[in-house]
């Protein structure tokens, strides 16, 4: 099991930036693409950005230009840089793995728990 560990949520007000953080750790694992989605209130949850292992990125359409997402792969861990934070970036940010186990041919997926993400005007 792959169990991941989010860091850097908070309070920023707009036009601000936070950096969220999230590593995977566990037993032997081969990590894919990693990712991270959000959920603002009353919404349903929606995609921010995809990276592959390869290094290969994917934006959500309301965050593009301003989020980048990058991964290193040593140390198991994805990034999310987020600039000029609108109040409508506001919700539960959650990250999530693709990998695989062992001699397992199948695939999985991990979440984080989710962090707060809150931009005020």
């Amino acid at each position: 099991q792959v169990q991941l560990v989010e860091s850097g949520g908070g309070l920023v007000q707009a036009g601000g930036s936070l950096r969220l953080s999230c590593a995977a750790s566990g037993n032997a694992f081969s990590i894919g693409a990693m990712g991270w989605y959000r959920q603002a209130p009353g919404k349903s949850r929606e995609l921010v950005a995809t990276i592959t292992s390869a290094g290969s990125t994917d934006y959500g359409d309301s965050v593009k230009g301003r989020f980048t997402i990058s991964r290193d792969n040593a140390k198991n861990t994805v990034y999310l840089q987020m600039n000029s934070l609108k109040p409508e970036d506001t919700g539960v940010y959650y990250c999530n793995a693709n990998y695989k186990r062992g001699i397992s041919s199948s695939r999985f997926t991990s979440w984080g728990q989710g962090t707060q993400v809150t931009v005020s005007s």
